[in-house]
């Protein structure tokens, strides 16, 4: 069996590390919609070791205030599905008042034809805040 999420990276990569990457999904009305894939295959939260669940939550976090930072949308919309495709991941999906799906989840009904504008250069802006946001602590030399 093969697994989208093993086998490519699942959207436009904009940050990784050993244990799990950010991508942007290929949502065209939904410009900010993130994923959260950790790179080993697992399926379920409880896959993961006590300390992998909370560094996948915190990583979780801090997308979700990069993209508040970034676009400061109207709210976070953040959800682990996986019935699709069985491969531990989050997606971190800002959302607008124009949105076309707004209030509605973004696989409800559809409300409104038009995407909320993407601002220039939007991918640049969320890998440049990621990468300072989720760039490990500096070592402190033991003396």
């Amino acid at each position: 069996m093969t697994c989208p999420l093993c086998d490519a990276p699942g959207g436009a990569v904009l940050w990784q590390d050993d244990f799990c990457r950010v991508v942007r999904a290929d949502e065209p009305d939904y410009p900010g919609f993130l994923r959260v894939i950790v790179n080993a295959h697992a399926k379920e939260m409880t896959d993961l070791a006590p300390a992998e669940r909370s560094r996948l939550m915190q990583t979780v976090c801090k997308v979700e205030d990069v993209l508040r930072t970034v676009m400061l949308p109207d709210k976070i919309n953040l959800a682990s599905l996986g019935n699709v495709v069985p491969h531990l991941h989050w997606h971190v999906i800002p959302r607008f008042a124009d949105d076309p799906h707004f209030p509605n989840s973004v696989w409800g009904a559809r409300l409104r034809d038009k995407p909320h504008a993407a601002p220039p250069h939007l991918d640049a802006q969320i890998a440049a805040t990621l990468t300072r946001r989720l760039a490990p602590a500096p070592e402190t030399e033991s003396r």
